[in-house]
């Protein structure tokens, strides 16, 4: 085992935790949802100040691991964006592009993974559901209140399982 491999993980979200998502909310307030256009514009995702400074000082002790709800397809741009951020460098767990299950549900089921082989000393996300349910699993939990909540996005990341 390396000495890296000793180290806690500290478990980030992305959307509305790393990355300002509300310049493209309005793709999934109209109906039909334009999913495409919702994705393709992440790479113009602000960073969050708040988020960013937070991962950094995580760093300092802990292994970072990403943790999206955003589908595979995404993968280039979630990396490339991470890398312009000037984040550090993380394994990316995303959900598979067909999989609809809530966020909720996908999350925790990696986490509890992660955890099996590793110390999980935090996971920072946005999702009070994702948080809630983390809890209650007995994971320390930092809720990313730095954004406004978006009903569309909640929506979409519980009951449409796409983000």
């Amino acid at each position: 085992m390396t000495e890296s491999d000793k180290r806690p993980l500290a478990v980030f979200d992305l959307d509305n935790t790393l990355a300002d998502t509300g310049h493209r909310q309005r793709f999934l307030e109209r109906r039909p949802r334009d999913w495409d256009a919702f994705f393709a514009a992440a790479p113009e995702d602000p960073p969050i100040p708040e988020g960013i400074a937070l991962v950094r000082e995580r760093a300092e002790e802990c292994e970072i691991r990403y943790l999206t709800g955003r589908p595979e397809r995404c993968r280039r741009d979630t990396l490339a964006w991470l890398a312009a951020q000037g984040l550090p460098e993380g394994r990316v767990y995303m959900r598979r592009n067909d999989d609809r299950r809530p966020a909720r549900r996908t999350k925790l089921e990696i986490l509890k993974r992660l955890a099996r082989t590793r110390e999980i000393r935090v996971l920072v996300d946005d999702d009070e559901l994702v948080c809630e349910d983390a809890e209650r699993a007995g994971f320390t939990v930092v809720r990313a209140r730095w954004t406004a909540p978006s009903a569309a996005l909640e929506v979409a990341q519980e009951r449409e399982g796409r983000t």
